[in-house]
């Protein structure tokens, strides 16, 4: 079954990648796979049948690298250390990284079962438009061992995988997807509004200030760009210094479902996308107005809220939790199973 806004719901999170710096590559041999307690299970439905496998028994993809303009059959394992270079720090927390690699092997396997690429005869690409973030220069021991130390695990909701929601920082609270994404079907019973459990310090400097860029933010637009983007979501409105802005509706967790625009409602989810999801970090708005001719906000987090929070990973991890309790937060009445 088709979902609505299936991958923009990704380029909706605020990806950390927009926040970092460029991440060294470090060479050196591959670390043994540190011993996991998760058991090894076959009564999740995943595309199975829809994928090769190699001499290892993992699963062969046909993944369309966008920077070199081809086709290529990458395993997921070494597809999955493309994405958790591409989507988190390589310095990170260990973790936070193992739990956002099972996050990554749990989206591309979706994927494979429910989407069709849009480029020819491939299975999933590296086109951030579609899919994940990917950079295989980034990858480093640290990504190497968080994806061999979590080989083949997924999570499981009640034996389907889910959809693997993350995003930079909550702001505070997570959020439903019917909310921060703009679900247009019934929520899906894994999502859960908890804390976000996102640190007051990093571990670094250059840490410290994407941290400090992704609790709060602050963004203004030019009357003619709100308009447009309201008229794009059917919404006719002329803005002036006497409009009325102000937040309609929010969701469990605080986030805007919808703007009040002189009375008339615009979905929250659906402005930001088009405002551009980089300046206008979340919809979590703390301050909404028209002022010398720009519509100005201001909020707090970076991405939808729905699922994990990065930044809250990084935290859980500096105070001692591991991978599964990290992703048994965000998402409840989940498993972590081991698929090969």
């Amino acid at each position: 079954m088709r979902r609505k806004r299936w991958a923009a719901a990704y380029l909706a999170c605020g990806l950390l990648l927009s926040l970092q710096s460029c991440a060294s590559t470090a060479e050196g041999s591959e670390p043994v796979p540190k011993p996991t307690s998760v058991q090894m299970r076959a009564d999740v439905a995943w595309p199975e049948d829809q994928l090769e496998r190699n001499e290892d028994g993992v699963p062969l993809l046909k993944v369309y690298v966008v920077d070199e303009e081809k086709l290529e059959t990458i395993d997921v394992e070494t597809y999955v250390e493309g994405v958790l270079a591409g989507e988190m720090k390589n310095d990170w927390p260990m973790e936070a990284l193992k739990a956002q690699a099972i996050l990554a092997r749990t989206f591309v396997l979706k994927f494979v079962q429910e989407k069709e690429s849009k480029y020819p005869d491939a299975d999933i690409s590296t086109d951030i438009e579609e899919a994940q973030a990917y950079d295989r220069e980034a990858v480093n021991d640290s990504i190497r061992e968080a994806v061999a130390a979590t080989r083949g695990q997924v999570l499981s909701a009640a034996g389907e995988l889910p959809y693997a929601w993350f995003h930079a920082h909550s702001g505070g609270m997570t959020e439903r997807a019917v909310t921060g994404l703009g679900w247009n079907e019934a929520e899906p019973a894994y999502t859960a509004v908890v804390q976000g459990n996102e640190p007051a310090t990093a571990e670094n400097e250059a840490d410290q200030q994407a941290l400090n860029e992704a609790q709060t933010w602050e963004a203004s637009f030019s009357v003619e760009a709100f308009q447009d983007a309201c008229a794009k979501l059917g919404v006719d409105v002329k803005v002036t210094a006497e409009t009325r802005l102000s937040v309609a509706e929010r969701g469990e967790g605080g986030r805007a479902k919808a703007i009040n625009v002189d009375g008339q409602r615009v979905d929250a989810s659906e402005l930001r996308i088009i405002l551009g999801s980089t300046e206008m970090r979340s919809t979590l708005l703390t301050s909404l107005k028209v002022q010398d001719g720009q519509v100005v906000m201001a909020g707090k987090g970076y991405g939808h809220g729905v699922g994990m929070s990065q930044w809250g990973a990084y935290g859980m991890a500096q105070e001692g939790q591991s991978a599964e309790d990290i992703v048994s937060h965000y998402f409840k009445d989940v498993a972590v199973e081991k698929l090969w």
